[in-house]
Parts: C-alpha cells; structure tokens; sequence
C-alpha cells in the first residue's frame, strides 16, 4: 500500500507517527509524512521519506500561548495549507491516516475518493458517557452532562472551522458540510492510540472505531552517555528517584515549581531527576547528589523502569509510558487533553490526585510527594496496569487497521454483495 501519514503537535503526538511510519516500512508499504518543519531531524534521522508543513504550529508552541484571535487565524491558515498540501500528496496514495487535529483530512479524503484512517490520542469522538477530553471537566457531572459539553464544543469548533473548510469544498465543487464534529468521525474510520486499560470508550459511539493501543516510540536516537550518567545517579543507591517532566509545556510557574519539588526531594532524602524539555525546566537549580538533569530527550523506556515515580503534566505519550512502566504518577495539567489523563490517573489509583501547577503551595506539593512516593496502594495498582499496557502493541494494531481500509467505492460494493 500507498500510505500518507499526517499529524502535527508535539514529541507525544509526532513520535507515534514515526514509529508508525518505520513499522508499515518494515511491513512492506510506502510510507509519506507530513510533519512540522520542527521535526524535520528525528524524519531524517529515521530515513523516513517526508513531507514538512508549510504551516508549523509547533513553533507557536514554542514562542508562547497565542490569544483566541490568533489562533482562530492560526486554524484558517493550517486548514488552507491542508488543502493545499495534502490533496496533491494523497492523489498518489492508497489511504490517508491523520489526526484528529487535521481538520480537513475528511474532506480530502472525500475529494480524493481515498479511505481515512482518523487518529486520536484519546477518547475524541462524541458520545453520551464520556466528557470532551480537552475540558478541565473530566469527570461527568450530573448537571453538565458529556452531551452538553459535546455541544458547547461543536459549537465552537463550528466557528472555528466550519466556514474555512466550506470555502475550500465550494472550490473544490463540494457540497458544504454542516457540522464539522459530525462530519470528521462520520467519514472515517477513528482509531484510537490509547490503552484501553489506562483510557475509556463509550459503548454509545455511533461511528466507526477501533483501539489499539499507545504507539511507543523507543528508536529515536539518543545520547547514550548522558543515559548512562543517568543511571550511575539512580543507582549509586537506594533512595527513591522521582523524574519530573513537562515535556513540550509551558507555564509562568515552571521553574519556582521546579524550585520547590527540588527543595521537598532535598528535604526528604529523594532522588530527583528533572527533564528539561522544550523550555529547559530546572536548568536554575544546582545538581549535586539530589539532583541530575536530563537536558536532551531520551525515550521514556530508558528511564522510566529505573525511577520510584513520574510527575508530569499529564501528556498522553508521558501518561502511557509510566504507565508502561509500571510505575505510580501524579499529573499536574496544563492545557487540552491533559486534564483528561490526570483525571485518569487519579482515577484509576496509580497516583494522588494533581492540582494547578501555579496555584500549589509547597506544603500541599510536599503531602502530594510524600503520598506519591510511599503509599503501597498506587505501586501494586500501577504495576498491574503496567503488565496490561505492556501487553498492547499498539504499533502493530494501528498497522493493522491502516492495512484493512479499503476505499470507499469498496466498502460500498463490500456492502452491496453481502447485502446480495
């Protein structure tokens, strides 16, 4: 097969594309990314054949938090250059696989007359059980109910791109579409890299899905030194190493929060272990015997077995790989869908329930620590469900699912001759 893979964000929405793309290579197929321009090294790293996006959301990730206005023009942008970029690309392709967050994939995907596989890295179709995870509201209220929150978001994804996609259909000879969130799930098949065992689905989806689990990504490369000074500080002996992350995140009070779970660590005898990330949290404080920092990226499963516990920011891609680990967590998050995978966290017994990063105060952080570290309970929880996780194979699940799409002239003749 022919394969157009098309996603966009950060590591924890990227790298499962590369991994992805290297799996379906080694299965036979003709892989094409498209990806940010950001992570034109990790494709060319991998020998990936790659396509980079005109449009690079992930630097405005970088530079700051954009105000409503601009990334409404932001959307308009993406989407126009999706249309543009995309449409040449899938002519000579056999399937389209994207993420959620390409919002014009359905419609390509119908003008091009090409099956699509729609990615998600959480539960994003609409339902009567499960809330949008990229509200603060995980958990459904018996007021505000998933239904409601389900139409306050179409609502607004409505005005934000709607009318954008609608004017790239008319010149393309296209029927408008009415609704984007019925529209998007509606006209593809929606695959959901998650564990099943660590997110949910709802029994009321109407729409074609399937879940295979989280794809890891462990062959990016790495600096193997700096790997192994990491594990001469986690092992030089025994007491308990806690790694702190925000991986690709921003906020005002990363580094006094950074400040203060290093002063906790110090003061408790621990171990930390702090990953810089994209904006080089914790490079203010002094290493020494309690703390190392990681200031390159190296893949979570060579570092995650060798630690007690993982605080983050509640990434989809972090949250899958201490659960992997089998290790307990605390999530403090930031934005999107991360406050859908603290509440799973919490949720699900692996760790002590997070709060707002900029609103903590040391000694509430310190009870937080100090539960997440010695209580019994979120160990033998969090190894169980590592055993599940690890169990999963995602990669080879997702390469499934893309190898059995068939366009939608087949599944209609599919159809008629079973219905024959």
């Amino acid at each position: 097969m022919r394969i157009l893979l098309a996603g966009r964000g950060s590591q924890g929405d990227v790298y499962p594309y590369l991994a992805l793309a290297k799996e379906l290579e080694k299965r036979g197929h003709t892989v094409t990314v498209s990806l940010p321009r950001l992570f034109e090294r990790e494709a060319k790293d991998a020998e990936l054949n790659y396509t980079l996006q005109a449009v690079d959301d992930i630097a405005g990730m970088v530079e700051g938090v954009p105000d409503t206005k601009d990334l409404l023009a932001w959307t308009q942008r993406v989407i126009k250059n999706q249309f543009e970029e995309f449409i040449p690309l899938l002519e000579r392709q056999d399937v389209l696989v994207a993420a959620n967050t390409e919002f014009a994939a359905p419609s390509i995907a119908e003008y091009c007359g090409k099956p699509l596989v729609r990615t998600a890295f959480g539960p994003f179709i609409p339902g009567r059980r499960i809330p949008p995870p990229v509200f603060p509201l995980a958990e459904p209220n018996p007021i505000i109910r998933p239904a409601l929150l389900w139409a306050m978001l179409n609502i607004g994804l409505n005005m934000m791109v709607k009318k954008t996609v609608n004017q790239q259909r008319r010149a393309l000879g296209m029927e408008d579409i009415r609704d984007q969130a019925e529209h998007a799930p509606a006209n593809g098949d929606n695959f959901l890299l998650y564990s099943r065992y660590l997110g949910e689905t709802d029994p009321d989806w109407n729409y074609r899905w399937g879940i295979g689990g989280y794809c890891f990504n462990d062959i990016f490369p790495y600096d193997g030194k700096l790997q192994r000074q990491f594990l001469d500080f986690v092992k030089k002996d025994r007491r308990p190493t806690i790694f702190f992350t925000l991986g690709s995140c921003n906020t005002e009070k990363r580094d006094l929060f950074a400040q203060r779970l290093f002063e906790i660590c110090r003061e408790q005898n621990y171990k930390l272990v702090v990953g810089c990330g994209w904006w080089k949290v914790g490079v203010h404080l002094h290493t020494g015997e309690h703390l190392f920092l990681l200031d390159k990226a190296i893949p979570h499963a060579f570092i995650f077995p060798h630690v007690d516990a993982v605080i983050h920011h509640g990434g989809s891609g972090t949250t899958h790989s201490a659960a992997r680990a089998g290790k307990p967590q605390m999530a403090f998050p930031l934005i999107i869908d991360q406050f859908y995978w603290a509440h799973r966290v919490y949720k699900l017994g692996i760790g002590p329930k997070g709060a707002n990063i900029g609103r903590i105060s040391k000694a509430e952080l310190k009870k937080k620590v100090l539960d997440l570290v010695t209580n019994q309970s979120y160990r033998e929880k969090a190894a169980h469900l590592g055993a599940l996780v690890r169990g999963e194979n995602g990669l080879q699940a997702a390469c499934e699912r893309i190898e059995a799409s068939r366009s939608p002239v087949e599944r209609e003749e599919g159809t008629a001759a079973v219905n024959e």
